[in-house]
């Protein structure tokens, strides 16, 4: 069981890589709920239209992105201008969702010869690299050794990962029961109003019925 434990553990990629679209001086922003003290590593790469091929080449030298990363409570932790591809990091420091945005220098883009943008983006959530690692090691001893640290990061992060998810889950599961009884509360409060107001009712229309000698 813990050796399935670990071949599990070993092929899970808490990544996500994807691209999308982007016009002249537009910002393209994703949402990440992130846990907190954790490692996440972003990688993009800029494909520029061409009129002539109609299809996506590499972006021309000059042609940047802005990188702009906020966290839960609007704290800028991360802003800075790239290069056509480029690979930016950051630490959150409390759980939450954290906003990632992107924009190209647009400025230039009209002398590039066209406006669209497809950008490549790929986001690594406490997750190092181990390549670099693996490729300093001397000997077969400390190649098993790294491994087994980035096999002990990835269990720790799935770890810290489950245990925001519960967080979030007993939060949930509070506002629930809060909005339960708040409901409950003011069923109540409507069924006396109503009945309140019929009473007041029923007595004006015999008053009135008594006054007129109806009854």
């Amino acid at each position: 069981m813990c050796i399935l434990i670990l071949l599990f553990c070993s092929n899970l990629s808490l990544s996500a890589a994807f691209y999308f679209h982007s016009e002249e001086r537009e910002q393209k922003c994703i949402i990440q709920d992130i846990p907190s003290e954790t490692w996440v590593t972003g990688t993009f790469k800029i494909q520029q239209w061409d009129m002539d091929r109609h299809d996506f080449l590499e972006a021309a030298p000059g042609l940047g992105m802005f990188v702009t990363i906020t966290s839960y409570h609007e704290e800028v932790l991360l802003s800075k201008l790239f290069g056509p591809q480029g690979t930016f990091y950051f630490t959150s420091h409390l759980p939450g969702e954290h906003v990632i945005c992107l924009e190209s220098n647009s400025t230039r883009l009209i002398s590039f010869g066209g406006s669209r943008l497809r950008i490549h983006l790929d986001i690594r959530i406490g997750e190092h690299d181990l390549d670099t690692a693996i490729a300093q090691a001397k000997d077969k001893v400390n190649e098993v050794t790294f491994k087994l640290e980035h096999l002990i990061e990835q269990i720790e992060q799935i770890l810290k990962e489950q245990n925001y998810q519960r967080d979030r889950e007993e939060n949930f599961r509070m506002i629930s029961e809060d909005t339960n009884s708040n409901v409950l509360w003011w069923a109540l409060a409507q069924t006396l109003i109503f009945i309140s107001v019929g009473i007041f009712q029923m007595k004006y229309l015999k008053d009135f019925f008594i006054a007129k000698k109806v009854v």
